[in-house]
C-alpha cells in the first residue's frame, strides 16, 4: 500500500516495514515504530485489505499447526480468505 500523504511517514501502512516478520516466522512491529503516535493507526492500515488478509492466513496455519483449529477448519477458512482476494484482484483495473 502507497502513502500518499504528507502527514505521515513514507512508511506508514506499508506492511513489510512496519509489521514484519521475525526471524521466528512471526510478526513484529520493529523497535522504530514503537515511539510513533502513529502506530495503532498505522498497523491498523496496514493490516486492511489483502495484506491483512495474508497475516490472518499465516494466524490460521500458526492456530492449525498447533491444533487450535481442525483441518476441515483451516480449510474453510483459507478457502474464504482466497476466494476475497481473487475477487479483490478481478476488480481492480489493469494497468
Amino acid at each position: 500500500m502507497k502513502n500518499d500523504d504528507p502527514e505521515h511517514p513514507a512508511c506508514f501502512g506499508i506492511l513489510e516495514q512496519v509489521f514484519p516478520k521475525g526471524a521466528d516466522g512471526l510478526r513484529q512491529s520493529p523497535e522504530r515504530c514503537m515511539n510513533c503516535g502513529l502506530k495503532v493507526d498505522c498497523l491498523r492500515e496496514a493490516v486492511s485489505g489483502s495484506d491483512g488478509d495474508r497475516v490472518r492466513e499465516e494466524v490460521i496455519d500458526r492456530a492449525y499447526r498447533t491444533g487450535v483449529i481442525s483441518f476441515f477448519e483451516r480449510w474453510s477458512k483459507k478457502k474464504y480468505f482466497r476466494s476475497k482476494l481473487k475477487k479483490e484482484t478481478e476488480r481492480k483495473p489493469k494497468e
